[in-house]
Order: C-alpha cells, then sequence, then structure tokens
C-alpha cells in the first residue's frame, strides 16, 4: 500500500489555506459595508458578480449599482458594525470550469445608529439580523465574491421611553 501522508497533508494545508482567504473576503465585505468603502466592496466581487438585498427591502443587481444603492441608503446611519457569524464554508468545483468553488452560510447582526439624533447617544437604535449566502470563485486575483444573497429574518427599532412629566 503506498504511503499517501504527505499528498494528504498538502490537501489538508491547501484546503486550510483557502478557507482561510475565503473568510478573508467575508470578513472584508463586512468591513466595507460598515467603513462605506465602496471601491473595496466593488474590488471583492467577480466581474459578473451580483447581490441580492431584496429580503431587506433592497435592490438586486450588479457590484457597481449593488454599491451606489448601499452609499444611498445607508448614509442615514451615522454608525453601522456588522457582525457575521456561524460561518459553514463548502468547497467544490464547477463542471466545466477551471476555478474553484465555495459556498459560505452566515448569519448577521446588524446593530446600526441613525445619523442627526441628537440624544448625544452612540448607542444603535436600529437592529436587524438575518443569513447569508455567498458564493465565491477562486480566480488568478484570488477569491472573489459571485453571489451574495441576504435574508433578513428580524429587524428592531427599539421603542423610547418619553420623558418624565414633572407636576
Amino acid at each position: 500500500m503506498p504511503n499517501t501522508e504527505p499528498m494528504t497533508q498538502r490537501v489538508e494545508l491547501a484546503t486550510l489555506r483557502d478557507r482561510l482567504a475565503v473568510d478573508g473576503v467575508i470578513t472584508d465585505y463586512a468591513v466595507a459595508v460598515d467603513d462605506g468603502d465602496w471601491p473595496a466592496y466593488r474590488s471583492l466581487f467577480t466581474a459578473d458578480g451580483r447581490a441580492d438585498y431584496r429580503s431587506a427591502g433592497g435592490i438586486e443587481g450588479d457590484a457597481g449599482s449593488i454599491a451606489s444603492w448601499l452609499a444611498e441608503s445607508l448614509g442615514m446611519f451615522s454608525m453601522r458594525q456588522h457582525l457575521i457569524v456561524n460561518r459553514r464554508v463548502r468547497f467544490g468545483v464547477l463542471d466545466q470550469d477551471t476555478g474553484d468553488t465555495a459556498r459560505v452560510q452566515a448569519d448577521y447582526v446588524n446593530p446600526m445608529r441613525f445619523a442627526g439624533d441628537g440624544d448625544g447617544s452612540s448607542a444603535p437604535d436600529f437592529v436587524c439580523g438575518g443569513r447569508y449566502a455567498f458564493g465565491l470563485l477562486r480566480t488568478y486575483e484570488g477569491w472573489r465574491l459571485r453571489e451574495v444573497v441576504v435574508q433578513e429574518k428580524w429587524r428592531r427599532l427599539p421603542e423610547r421611553t418619553a420623558p418624565a412629566v414633572i407636576d
């Protein structure tokens, strides 16, 4: 029986490197959205990459049109903190495709603060959560997003308490 241990170790190391690279793309995605870095957002996608934010009241389209829509709609929030957790990564190869693929399912919680809210607090006043489905493709430039689908599951606007009335 041939010794396949070194080959197995190389495959496991390559898979680990890919997993870290894919995780880096997902983190870069969250940071780009939170920081409003729309050139960085666009650079994370393949040339034909698309995103679908319709379940959260948004639009579906190519990365450029989505970046423009996000810039406009997220401008109303002075603070954004996109937390992407519980990442499940699966690798595959497309038939007749020279590049490797990855699918990531991940949950998100997104606390935000409305701009111009004059109460002096930095606490979020809008929070939403749901699940992402990311499709990635290995390109010559590294892993890139081919598809992002948002499935918003909930949102909350904390109720404000009325100021005390003094008699």
